[in-house]
């Protein structure tokens, strides 16, 4: 018997291919000798739903079927027969295995551990190619489907939008129940004994209950940090997975390096939340930076880097070696070298009450979450650059208007050309120059902006009830108080960018001059968004994160 996928809409011929290959008899044989051979029974269950690090099994004889747990009950996800493989990207990350793997006849398959499979696929280059890539696209048909955690809340709730937002953006599959329109929600909010003052409402593995949970209690309950050993004393600890980051930890542990990466949020950074990236090299169709963080984190866990979420560095202790991270919970690593990336954040202009309405109508990023809560109706993208450009011609696909507010006189001098071209042909986004919002207005959501024109003082006021902010940068380097050297604006200074004065404050302790990429403390380096310098680009980051694993190097070897 073949796999089947019991939705309704099966996926498309080419793609369920690479996700349900089948596998040749020598390729069974070369994963064999790194496997067990193990017999079944039917209905003996081989991995549970909810257990962290589920094995990887390769049916030689038989039949075995993968089920997902949901409020439903059990759903048939596949069945997978000789010559066939089962397991999705948790498989590979060690996080808690998202199916249940039963026999459904008697036979036999080969079972590989976490370990095992990471040497497969670092060894072998066909079986790792057939093997990562149906991980990954079983990940996102999952997640495609829906075939995850329920999530009950409003898209009139901030809080639901920042789950929304961190399950999607952690690749992670769920089901969202709308509290306003969904006739299904009261049964199930009589079942867990909720009410719509709990909501966001999570019910995790198919009965934990979490009331409005907040992000690192979400990554505890699904396992996202299982397999972390927080006690084992890593080559390098890479802090911030955006593009930067997440490059550092490809080149790191794919050149034996033990990487750790910390992530505070999601991965991705501000790339992360791009609706679309064209003028990257090797995608001439353009890229979701969801997507390109989802493969840049798949690939560095394929080598072996390890990826912390909803941790954030508190404090670098850097007055002695290992140097010591500790983070927000409390917890110390340790590393011979460490790496910051933790990028920018945009910058907040001076609006009244913008806090009260962020998430409940302004939004610093644009993707398809934020999208679907603005089908035909009025939005506002505040910025000049790359960033702001992306979004509007994204929005204005979903949107009736995207007005696009720019303080400068012209957009050429901060995007790209493409860019600019693109919203002068679209017909459904206005161009403001020189003009910057006044006033945001509403009650529990945003319903009214204020706008004004810097140069004749024309004030405008419309019924827009989205706005998109995309302004300016602010580091992340709050949290190093004086252990790094900064520049007047707060980014950290490197290489070349360091005076004697800044050496002598940190009291470097060497003969040689820091290294390109190397702050002003030895074997600590700065990539991406938050290093001085830097230019604001996907492909500069990833330059950065990459070359700098070089300098990791010889700093080690120092």
């Amino acid at each position: 018997m073949t796999e089947t996928i019991t939705q309704a809409s099966p996926p498309p011929i080419a793609r369920r291919d690479a996700m349900f290959p089948t596998l040749s008899a020598a390729q069974i044989a070369r994963i064999a000798q790194r496997g067990r051979q193990r017999a079944m029974r039917p209905g003996e269950v081989l991995a549970e739903a909810g257990a962290p690090a589920a094995p990887f099994f390769v049916v030689t004889r038989g039949e075995i079927e993968i089920t997902k747990r949901s409020v439903a009950g059990e759903e048939r996800v596949a069945v997978h027969g000789p010559g066939h493989f089962s397991g999705e990207i948790n498989t590979l990350s060690g996080r808690r295995s998202l199916t249940r793997v039963q026999a459904a006849t008697a036979g036999e398959v080969i079972e590989l551990g976490r370990e095992q499979l990471l040497e497969l696929v670092q060894t072998d280059a066909e079986l790792s190619e057939i093997i990562m890539r149906a991980l990954i696209h079983r990940r996102a048909e999952l997640f495609a489907r829906g075939k995850g955690e329920v999530l009950i809340g409003s898209d009139h709730c901030a809080d639901t939008l920042r789950v929304k937002e961190f399950l999607s953006r952690n690749g992670h599959p769920y089901h969202y129940i709308d509290l306003d329109r969904d006739p299904e929600v009261q049964e199930l909010l009589d079942r867990f004994r909720v009410t719509d003052t709990d909501v966001p409402v999570l019910i995790c593995r198919g009965d934990l209950v979490l009331r409005r949970p907040g992000n690192r209690r979400i990554a505890e309950c699904l396992g996202f940090n299982n397999a972390i050993d927080p006690e084992q004393v890593r080559d390098v600890v890479i802090i911030g997975a955006g593009p930067s980051g997440l490059a550092a930890a490809v080149y790191a542990a794919s050149e034996g390096l033990d990487t750790l990466v910390l992530e505070s949020n999601s991965p991705g950074g501000q790339a992360g939340a791009s609706s679309r990236i064209e003028n990257y090299l090797g995608f001439p169709s353009g890229i979701t930076g969801q997507e390109l963080a989802a493969r840049a984190q798949a690939q560095a866990e394929k080598f072996g880097a390890q990826v912390v979420i909803a941790k954030s560095a508190k404090r670098l202790h850097c007055q002695r070696k290992p140097y010591v991270i500790e983070t927000d919970d409390g917890v110390s690593i340790r590393a011979h070298a460490v790496i910051i990336a933790t990028g920018a954040e945009y910058r907040r202009p001076a609006i009244g009450h913008l806090s009260r309405f962020e998430g409940a109508g302004v939004y610093y990023g644009a993707t398809y979450t934020e999208a679907q809560l603005c089908k035909n109706q009025d939005v506002a993208v505040v910025g000049g650059g790359n960033s702001a450009g992306q979004a509007a011609v994204y929005l204005a696909q979903h949107s009736h208007r995207v007005h696009l507010l720019c303080r400068s006189t012209s957009l050429a001098d901060s995007m790209s050309r493409y860019l600019v071209r693109r919203i002068a042909d679209s017909p459904a986004i206005t161009l403001h120059l020189e003009t910057e919002i006044e006033t945001l207005d509403g009650d529990d959501h945003l319903e009214q902006v204020g706008w004004r024109h810097r140069g004749t003082g024309a004030r405008e006021r419309h019924d827009i009830r989205h706005v998109f902010i995309m302004t300016g940068a602010t580091p992340a380097t709050g949290w190093l108080e004086d252990c790094v050297a900064l520049d007047a604006k707060g980014f950290i200074k490197t290489g070349p960018a360091l005076t004697p004065e800044d050496l002598a404050a940190a009291a470097w302790p060497l003969l040689r001059p820091p290294m390109l990429l190397e702050t002003s403390r030895p074997s600590v380096f700065a990539v991406g968004d938050v290093r001085a310098g830097n230019v604001k680009r996907v492909a500069s980051a990833v330059g950065e994160g990459s070359i700098a694993i070089a300098f990791v190097h010889q700093a080690l070897r120092n």
